[in-house]
């Protein structure tokens, strides 16, 4: 009987932890905020993006006043950072280049034209009110050619101090690098 009260005043005080997490998504961008751009690939497989452990972690993170970078532990992105920003940058890259666009594994039988590779530097709130997105990208195309590589150092204004604001200064960030490796790394 012991152990079962302590069981269940565990699974109570755990429960109890989990109520108080609270889970971010990042907004859609408006479709119509993302200029067209043609490529010269008809398909395009973006890789898992690769973030730092900082960013690659659930918590949201932020840059303080002395320089360290901090997060909450109960503030946390509704997903998991590298996915969802694959999934957003796979998403508007398919809005701007019309073109088909979709995350590994490649979900299709015919292979991907081009593959992208997305590396992050940096990746997250700065001190100073604003979200930083920096890093570097690889265009591999499938069959000869040659393949690009582009630095990117992306800042976007984040319009209040909570965690909704700098989710929706993410989402700019993103859909502004989409519109940077679409512009100088696929066409």
């Amino acid at each position: 009987m012991r152990h079962l009260i302590l069981a269940t005043s565990a699974a109570l005080a755990l429960a109890s932890c989990a109520a108080d997490e609270r889970f971010y998504t990042v907004p859609d961008v408006a479709p119509e905020t993302l200029a067209p751009v043609s490529i010269r690939y008809s398909s395009v497989e973006v890789l898992e993006v690769s973030l730092p452990d900082y960013a690659e972690r659930q918590q949201i993170a932020r840059r303080q006043a002395d320089g360290a970078v901090a997060a909450e532990t109960d503030v946390l992105w509704a997903d998991l950072p590298s996915r969802g920003m694959s999934l957003e940058l796979a998403r508007h890259l398919g809005r701007i280049t019309g073109v088909q666009v979709a995350g590994e594994p490649w979900p299709f039988n015919d292979r991907a034209q081009a593959r992208l590779e997305v590396r992050v530097e940096q990746m997250l709130a700065e001190a100073d009110g604003t979200f930083r997105l920096s890093g570097q990208y690889f265009v591999a195309p499938d069959l000869g050619g040659r393949g690009r590589t582009g630095l990117f150092d992306i800042t976007v204004p984040v319009a209040g101090p909570g965690p909704s604001e700098i989710a929706a200064a993410r989402a700019q960030a993103v859909a502004e690098l989409a519109g940077q490796v679409a512009r100088d790394g696929l066409r």
